[in-house]
């Protein structure tokens, strides 16, 4: 595996624990709510032809069939 994606691998999975972390009891939301973004910020940017034409992550739903 190249570096980057090693990098981006262990990004990601970071991320699912703190969100399994975040759902659980006793939880310090402080920490998520500080974490989580810092996190999120360090991934790279998706590569071209990642979303169809004219999807706007501000805009549109949060995931596929939201509202």
């Amino acid at each position: 595996m190249c570096p980057d994606c090693e990098d981006v691998a262990r990004t990601v999975l970071l991320l699912g624990h703190l969100a399994l972390y975040s759902d659980g009891l006793g939880a310090d939301q402080s920490f998520v709510e500080a974490v989580g973004p810092s996190l999120a910020g360090s991934l790279p940017e998706p590569s071209f032809g990642t979303f169809p034409p004219g999807h706007d992550p501000v805009d549109d739903p949060d995931h596929p069939g939201g509202s």
